[in-house]
């Protein structure tokens, strides 16, 4: 069981008591005008600039629809040549799936070119600009990058960071890239005007956790090679009670010496085994479960809430290093998780 999974499931119940409370919002816009558009593609964080290349008439029709906090997917189809311009990097990744028409999106490294029957897979922060040639359709899916690293974690059983560096192209006329097409384009169906998705969230939740993972294990990515390898051998008992003790004395000063009793092995022993099984040290594993405990509580808390009490209360007394810290963890600050 991954380190983020013991703070925020106590079992299939309470996973699915959360997928019923999911939100779904779904919000139409079509139009003419460029600077409404750059209203409707920008996010707080990260506003977007329209404008149509030469002064030429544009038109939109944009429908998009959240799956939570974290997801959402689109459909959407433009007339015209339309610039757009983003003037601060996104937290999220976007796939465009096109149906119709062409784009170039501005990479870090190169232009990358969208054309139907080929997805486009853009990392957080990695595109700062894109052409749009119309007639054009495409359907999106927009993930939090937070929620990226959080499937990786549970996938890994360990912490991960930085970029996951998707290759930018998927094939959709075959293989894993139809199927992706296929999950979000009916994701959209069944959830747009008051579908029969909405009706059924865990049906919602499964399909956006399938679309996901199809990503993460057969689009070529950072950890491609890591995730081919067959997975690690069951932890040992001893590892297992340290973790329960870890969790259940988690906002506790307790110390190495105090989880090796209670894991009734020595330290060595301890150390050695979670190295093996879980790549990384019993105290480094406490410091992820503390992370992770403040990660939900800025999700939960009010806007008005004060991060340094919500650190402090799970041991983090160093503002700047914990803020650099949960960046690293979860792909943000702290309080642009209070924000949400």
């Amino acid at each position: 069981m991954s380190v983020s999974s013991h703070i925020h499931n106590d079992g299939s119940l309470a996973r699915q008591q959360a997928v019923q409370s999911m939100l779904f919002r779904e919000t139409a816009h079509s139009g003419t005008d460029p600077d409404e558009l750059s209203e409707i593609l920008s996010t707080p964080t990260s506003p977007i600039k329209v404008a149509a290349e030469g002064n030429m008439p544009i038109a939109y029709d944009c429908n998009f629809v959240s799956v939570g906090e974290e997801v959402t997917v689109a459909d959407c189809t433009y007339e015209g040549t339309i610039l757009i311009r983003r003037e601060a990097p996104s937290d999220r990744m976007i796939v465009f799936l096109p149906t119709a028409g062409n784009a170039s999106f501005e990479g870090m490294r190169e232009q990358i070119y969208s054309v139907p029957a080929r997805g486009t897979i853009l990392e957080a922060g990695r595109a700062a600009g894109a052409r749009l040639f119309g007639p054009r359709r495409h359907f999106g899916l927009f993930v939090d990058q937070a929620k990226i690293v959080s499937h990786l974690t549970h996938m890994f059983e360990r912490t991960i960071s930085g970029d996951v560096d998707f290759h930018p192209h998927i094939d959709l006329t075959a293989g894993p890239g139809l199927v992706l097409q296929q999950i979000v384009s009916s994701l959209h169906r069944g959830l747009s005007g008051n579908g029969l998705l909405q009706r059924s969230p865990l049906a919602a939740s499964s399909l956006c956790d399938a679309a996901i993972y199809l990503l993460l294990e057969t689009c070529p990515n950072r950890y491609s090679n890591e995730l081919a390898l067959p997975a690690p051998t069951p932890a040992p008992r001893h590892v297992k009670w340290a973790i329960d003790f870890m969790q259940e004395h988690i906002a506790e000063p307790i110390s190495l010496n105090d989880i090796a009793m209670a894991a009734k092995v020595s330290v060595r022993t301890l150390q050695q085994g979670f190295r093996q099984f879980r790549d990384t040290t019993p105290m480094s594993y406490l410091h992820e479960l503390r992370m992770a405990a403040v990660h939900r509580d800025l999700l939960e808390s009010e806007a008005n809430q004060g991060i340094a009490d919500v650190a402090l209360k799970w041991g983090f007394t160093h503002p700047g290093r914990f803020a650099a810290e949960y960046r690293k963890r979860f792909g943000q600050l702290p309080s642009q998780t209070l924000k949400r």
